[in-house]
């Protein structure tokens, strides 16, 4: 089984691909280590501000043909990022489909406006971020709210505020 972890910027992504690694012994591929990965090493034109449209068309063939082999290997695979697209279900066979779970994280505005300072404190909690400076109320409640419309424009999975560190029963 493939499980995609999608969402936002400090959505906890990386928290539940670990708990699930935990839990069930599943490798996870953390799609910003692959954006930095290509980036640092020169294979891409991209940088770390470029923006998540042009990220997305460049990771995500990547990410999908990875998803592809570990289906057809058998093979189970955690992969968690912003740049999985909404649409991702049009890139894969029924059969493929039925071997990936999908959910998206989602922080309401309530809980980004009572929990702001907590969402910053947390931010590290697996990975060590560089630069936090840009990141705002107004940030997160624009990305949230666009992320909850497309999860419901293409039918898909997502989990809102403080189920998120559930682990889902897939």
């Amino acid at each position: 089984m493939v499980i995609l972890i999608a969402g936002g910027t400090h959505t906890g992504k990386t928290v539940l691909a670990q708990k699930l690694l935990e839990e069930y012994h599943y490798p996870y591929l953390s799609v910003d280590h692959l954006k930095m990965g290509l980036i640092r090493s020169g294979y891409c034109v991209l940088t770390a501000e470029s923006s998540a449209a042009e990220l997305t068309r460049t990771l995500w063939p990547i990410v999908r043909e990875m998803v592809k082999t570990a289906v057809e290997n058998r093979q189970n695979l955690i992969v968690e990022g912003c740049y999985i697209p909404f649409a991702y279900q049009a890139d894969f066979p029924p059969a493929y489909l039925r071997e990936i779970r999908y959910i998206c994280l989602i922080l309401s505005e309530t809980y980004i406006r009572t929990h702001f300072a907590e969402i910053r404190k947390h931010a590290g909690a697996i990975e060590h971020r560089v630069d936090d400076a840009g990141l705002s109320e107004a940030l997160l409640m624009k990305e949230n709210r666009e992320n909850l419309r497309q999860c419901k424009a293409h039918g898909l999975r997502y989990a809102l505020d403080d189920d998120r560190f559930i682990l889902p029963v897939w």
